[in-house]
């Protein structure tokens, strides 16, 4: 193919990528999402993977007075655009430079040249410089790495040993960084508290506010003075400014939650060689010169060239756009930063890091968008909308009342005058007068529209989220953490999330004996030991390194090869020397399908063995021979039933079975040595002699069994879904207590994946969800599984720790990654990582899911009774005295305290295990429970009532029978202004246990919590007692303070009390009857 042609190829295959990477969707989900569309925008029930076109829908339909505000953490559609917009430039860019390479290329083969490569320039202790390394890669100039004498050449170069890595020294890794640059790339700095004042700036109704108190500041002054004039104006002005000021430091602080998040989000463990050891280190950490290796599910961290490795396949799409797996070899060596290893295994040079890579330009050149949509966020929106369209009807109505009364002489002053007589009333009067009116109306629409109800969604996941980190779970979706309080059943792994991912072989058959103990290499014949350890050995991903002073050798790998590995160390093996004496001719990696790995090598002497390890059943299903102790092979037909004896007695004891076989193979049966006919050769897996058989342990994580009764008395059922052989599988749930010791261990509640596969999509549906333990599953097998829970209406949790795990938790409501045995590719695809793999961990996020939900359910009481009893009030005040009682400061402080430290106080309740006794929160549960309406409105009543009696009956009250009309007045206004704070002061208590009788219990264990009371509580003695002038209030003694602490005291205790339901006991239904019936006596 000519340079021009493999341009036009690249062009064509990147638009039909781009064709393809377009979401698409059936016409069953576009009919579906246009019935959402015309039931309700806000009712989306999974915002995973919802299409932009409803995510525009609920944002046009929301009733919004601050966007910048409300918006600022959900996502931003447009930016989403862009970054694409952006990445396919840079994607552009690099396939520019390619084809440019073609053209010249296909040039100089026309003209029979050698293409001009400058001359290598040193650079300080190194051989070559950054800018021909880095142009080298990026260009894909094979002709410059030939010139430079291949990864050898660079070796050489870069002061590094292709085996054995760089040596780690702290001052050799400093003059790399200092040479070549550090792996990291800048990023935009987050937003700083002044743009957070600002954005707190541009709500609609405070702007106005500040417009009509600057107005009336200007009259006060000229009508009263400065000295007097100024207070009424800039009393408003500074209860702005303050709610301004608090809104933008409580969203300061949630933003700089989220970096750090997404700072852990970003920060990559992965393994190096230095030294000759593998070790793990941070991806900010590598250097060029080390030597990565690379494995299936891996990252490639840097950019570099292929030194050695087996059906390495590497993913480039996510720098190319390339949908095709390119294989690497050394013909195709350059390996891109960012990009994905698909299949197979390798080495790594590094060559290029951090801004020195396209992955690092184009990672600095986009910002990480922190913005999502969750499901409890679209809904809040919809819910602050309907209030706020309430609100602001009922402010346009105050409004027009009192606009109305004051010009037809129905509103009086303080004094009892009339404040407007036509003809009499002076122009600034009446400016000034129509200005309070249309403060009072805006204030009122300030209180009435709760901006801050979506925004305590991201306020508690915020804290969820930093408080999860430290459960050992990272966030990686905001979404996520909400559904998890959803999850109706959880898919769960075996290996390393139920048990602890430390193996050791405890058992081992050579043949058909029984080594005893396992490790003892004696008790086998000499050439069947060193068949067993040529496979152990050479058939592997791991290491082994033998520190040069002869200490104890290190294993590395996965946990199964580690044991494996360990095992054939205590045997005898010498891993280097074995290896040394073996060519490889092919590799077949371990494949999750087939349940095997394979291994084609060449030994000194020409003989070539094929070496296959895996499942026991797989592996002994393909033997027709076995190696006996003595060394002698015979025929395995009358024998294959005592060696599935042995297996299934090991699967028993909930060992892990592994089976080692070998076949001789003629040398001039091996396809030729050159790698590409290599590459396509299948490796016979027919006709197999069977070596041994090991049975490896790997022990339940202590404390299993108990999160796993504590998920099933919240209604959550686990199922283990694993590749082990049936019977171990079984023999663990019951260990862990996931299947019941009398359970019937038949299908389906037992069953293969095999046997779950072949069923029909409605049997699946019908059988999934019966099913407690799959054995012997494919990836395939559990993405079938989570599609058909979820079709039957499950919430469904899915852990996975594999590449092929990626579709599942995809699919899945929550996918958990594991932290520790997780590859790259399975995180990115999952929604929250758990960092210690651990079942317990799981379960712990479950409780903080349902935490958000709860905390939500709490605010939204607290904040509808204030806006309830808040409207009514000064309605009905309006209505019929032209006069409210709660001014426009003190409404102000009323919002403050319910926007900002309300949610604060709220929000951030941590979790209790009163959460576990409760079944999964439905997905269309409504927001606001029965309870929860009973309480809102017995408090919005209380409230109204005892306030509206004050306001119209004072003049009954004698202790508000003091001094002058206005003195008095003043005084009943204070009253209710302090009642009605406190009252909202004491049903912050009432909130936190909206559905329990003991509302101060665990009180002392959330320190924000009474913090934030007793910091309200000081201010509002501080308001009342100081700041009179601002606030238009005057003092009060100390038997009003014991009436308006009374007022709110007694609704707590009374709502406490009478009103409650007990939800601690199991047999709440008899309980609640039989204590409800004094309880209600007691209180008439």
């Amino acid at each position: 193919m000519s340079g021009r042609q493999e341009a036009t190829h690249y062009k064509d295959e990147t638009t039909d990528v781009e064709a393809a990477q377009q979401p698409h969707y059936d016409g069953d989900e576009e009919k579906e999402e246009e019935e959402e569309y015309l039931d309700d925008p806000f009712d989306i029930a999974n915002t995973k993977n919802a299409p932009h076109e409803s995510l525009k829908r609920w944002r046009q339909a929301a009733l919004v007075l601050n966007a910048s505000r409300r918006f600022r953490y959900t996502l931003d559609l447009k930016k989403d655009d862009d970054k694409e917009q952006r990445r396919r430039m840079i994607r552009a860019h690099a396939q520019v430079v390619r084809a440019a390479m073609l053209f010249k290329l296909a040039g100089q083969r026309d003209i029979v040249l050698s293409p001009a490569v400058s001359p290598p320039i040193s650079s300080g202790d190194f051989g070559i410089g950054l800018e021909q390394l880095t142009s080298m890669t990026r260009d894909n100039n094979m002709s410059a790495l030939e010139h430079y004498g291949g990864a050898k050449g660079l070796e050489e170069k870069l002061s590094t040993n292709l085996e054995t890595g760089v040596s780690g020294d702290m001052d050799d890794m400093v003059k790399r960084k200092n040479t070549f640059g550090s792996n990291t790339y800048p990023t935009r700095k987050g937003k700083g508290l002044l743009t957070f004042l600002w954005e707190s700036w541009q709500d609609l109704t405070l702007i106005i506010l500040i417009i009509a108190a600057i107005v009336s500041l200007a009259l006060g002054i000229k009508t009263e003075g400065i000295k007097e004039g100024w207070y009424d104006g800039g009393s408003i002005v500074f209860a702005v400014l303050l709610v301004i000021c608090v809104t933008a430091f409580s969203d300061y602080r949630q933003s700089l939650q989220f970096q750090n998040l997404n700072e852990e989000k970003r920060n990559i463990q992965l393994e190096v060689i230095r030294g000759g050891r593998r070790e793990k280190i941070s991806i900010y950490d590598i250097v060029v010169g080390d030597i990565v290796p690379l494995k299936i599910g891996d990252q490639v961290p840097a950019d570099g060239i292929f030194i050695t490795g087996h059906s390495l396949a590497v993913d480039e799409s996510s720098m190319t756009g390339e949908s095709k797996i390119v294989h690497k070899d050394k013909k195709s060596p350059f390996l891109l930063a960012g990009c994905k290893v698909a299949d197979g295994f390798g080495n790594m040079l590094v060559t290029g890091v951090g801004i020195n890579t396209e992955w690092g330009l184009l990672m600095a050149s986009i910002s990480e968008d922190t913005g999502e949509e969750t499901p409890l966020q679209v809904r809040l929106n919809g819910v602050a909308t309907f209030i706020g369209i309430v609100g602001l009807s009922v402010a346009v109505a105050v409004l027009g009342i009192l606009v109305i009364r004051y010009f037809t002489g129905h509103t009086k002053d303080p004094n009892g005058q009339v404040q407007f007589i036509s003809g009499k009333t002076s122009v600034s009067e009446i400016i000034d007068g129509v200005i309070e009116i249309f403060t009072i109306a805006v204030t009122i629409v300030v209180v009435a529209v709760p901006e801050g109800l979506p925004l305590a969604v991201t306020l508690t996941l915020a804290y969820s989220m930093r408080k999860m980190m430290a459960d050992k779970a990272l966030v990686r979706r905001l979404s996520a953490c909400e559904t998890m309080g959803s999850a109706t059943t959880i898919c769960s792994d075996k290996t390393g999330t139920l048990t602890l991912n430390q193996m050791t072989v405890v058992e081992a058959y050579a043949g058909k004996k029984k080594l005893n103990p396992p490790n003892d290499a004696a008790q086998m014949h000499k050439e069947h030991s060193t068949l067993v350890i040529e496979g152990v050995a050479v058939n592997t991903t791991g290491s082994v390194f033998v520190p040069k002073d002869g200490g104890v050798a290190e294993v590395s790998g996965s946990p199964t090869e580690k044991a494996i590995l360990s095992w054939g160390v205590e045997l005898g093996m010498k891993f280097d020397a074995v290896r040394s004496e073996a060519i490889i001719l092919h590799v077949c990696p371990f494949n999750s399908e087939k349940k095997r790995g394979g291994v084609a090598l060449q030994l000194s002497n020409s003989d070539v063995h094929i070496h296959w390890k895996g499942a026991a059943e797989m592996v002994l299903a393909s033997c027709t021979q076995f190696l006996d102790a003595d060394g002698s092979v015979k025929p395995i037909n009358n024998e294959k039933s005592y060696f599935k004896e042995i297996i299934d007695s090991m699967a028993a004891k909930s060992l892990r079975c592994v089976a080692f076989a070998y076949r001789p193979y003629e040398r001039d049966a091996v396809p030729n040595t050159n790698e590409e006919e290599l590459a396509q050769w299948t490796l016979p897996e027919d006709d197999l002699i069977l070596v041994a058989i090991v049975g490896i342990k790997d022990p339940c994580r202590p404390g299993v069994d108990d999160a796993v009764r504590l998920c099933a008395a919240s209604g959550v059922k686990v199922r283990m879904v694993t590749g082990d052989n049936i019977q171990t599988a079984k023999a663990i749930a019951m260990e862990c207590g996931i299947l019941p010791p009398d359970a019937e261990a038949k299908e389906p509640v037992v069953i293969e994946g095999r046997a779950f596969r072949d069923l029909s999509e409605q049997e699946r549906e019908d059988t999934a969800k019966k099913i407690t333990v799959m054995g012997r599953s494919s990836p395939n097998d559990k993405l079938l599984l989570v599609q058909a829970l979820r079709k039957g209406g499950d919430v469904v949790a899915v852990t996975g720790d594999g590449t092929n795990d990626a579709p599942a938790l995809h699919e899945a409501d929550i996918g958990l990654s594991m932290g520790i045995s997780g590859t790259e590719v399975a995180k990115e695809s999952s929604d929250i990582i758990i960092l210690d793999d651990n079942f317990a961990s799981v379960v712990k996020v479950v409780r903080w899911g349902r935490s958000v939900y709860a905390n939500i359910q709490k605010f939204i009481q607290f904040q509808l009774t204030v806006n309830v009893a808040a409207l009514v009030i000064n309605v009905v005040a309006a209505v019929s005295s032209g006069n409210i009682p709660l001014n426009a400061v003190q409404l102000l402080w009323v919002n403050l305290i319910m926007d900002t430290l309300g949610a604060l106080a709220l929000a951030t309740e941590p979790p209790t295990n009163q959460l576990m006794r409760r079944p999964p929160v439905g997905r269309r549960e409504p927001l606001v429970t029965n309870i929860m309406w009973r309480n809102l409105i017995v408090q919005a009543l209380y409230q109204v009532a005892i306030l509206l009696i004050f306001n119209f009956g004072s003049s009954s009250f004698s202790l508000l029978r003091q001094g002058s009309i206005e003195h008095q007045n003043k005084l009943k206004n204070t009253l209710i202004f302090n009642a009605f704070v406190l009252c909202q002061l004491f049903n912050e208590f009432n909130a936190r246990k909206p559905d329990e009788i003991n509302v101060f219990k665990g009180i002392t264990s959330n320190h924000l919590f009474m913090g934030i009371i007793a910091v309200t509580a000081v201010l509002q003695v501080i308001i009342i007692e100081l700041l009179g002038k601002f606030t238009s209030t005057v003092r009060l003694n100390w038997q009003l303070w014991l009436l308006s602490i009374a007022i709110g005291l007694f609704r707590l205790l009374a709502s406490g009390y009478c009103w409650k339901d007990d939800t601690s006991s199991k047999d709440t239904l008899v309980q609640n009857v039989e204590e409800t019936i004094p309880a209600l006596s007691n209180c008439t």
